[in-house]
């Protein structure tokens, strides 16, 4: 298991919440992505950060992401009463598509919304993992005014 494997492990594992310095300090260390890399279907699951929006895709029943293509972009896939999957549209008003973003300074591999101002940022843990970065107009902590974003991680199906 390579340091970015355990420490991914590690951070899945808790059940405690986590300080969003922890993450920012795993992402440095990360590779970004490419949009050929992001291709496919994963299975997704988000950290507990204390943001405002933990706990928004379980009660979607959030599955994970689909990328047929760069222009095609299924980023809310659900499953329904009987567990079958769908790309719930209405909850982010619309799907998405990959593109190359520079954040933080790097270029990586990002999903841009087509109905929200949400960019998701995607750095690679292994050739199956990524751990992804909600970012956005919406991303300000209320409380602070400071930017917080959401942490979530894919897995690759």
């Amino acid at each position: 298991m390579s340091p970015a494997q355990k420490t991914f492990a590690d951070f899945v594992g808790r059940t405690d919440e986590i300080d969003d310095t922890d993450l920012d300090a795993f992402w440095d260390t990360l590779e970004p992505t490419t949009i050929d890399f992001m291709i496919g279907e994963w299975q997704g699951g988000e950290f507990q950060t204390g943001h405002r929006a933990n706990g928004f895709m379980k009660r979607l029943n959030w599955f994970g992401k689909t990328f047929v293509s760069a222009a095609e972009a299924k980023p809310l896939v659900c499953l329904d009463a009987d567990g079958n999957k769908f790309s719930n549209t209405e909850a982010m008003n619309g799907e998405a598509s990959l593109w190359l973003e520079e954040f933080r300074g790097e270029v990586t591999a990002s999903m841009v919304y087509d109905g929200k101002p949400v960019h998701d940022h995607f750095k690679k843990v292994d050739d199956d993992t990524v751990l992804g970065i909600m970012n956005g107009k919406g991303a300000i902590d209320t409380s602070s005014g400071a930017p917080r974003h959401l942490y979530f991680y894919l897995r690759r199906v």
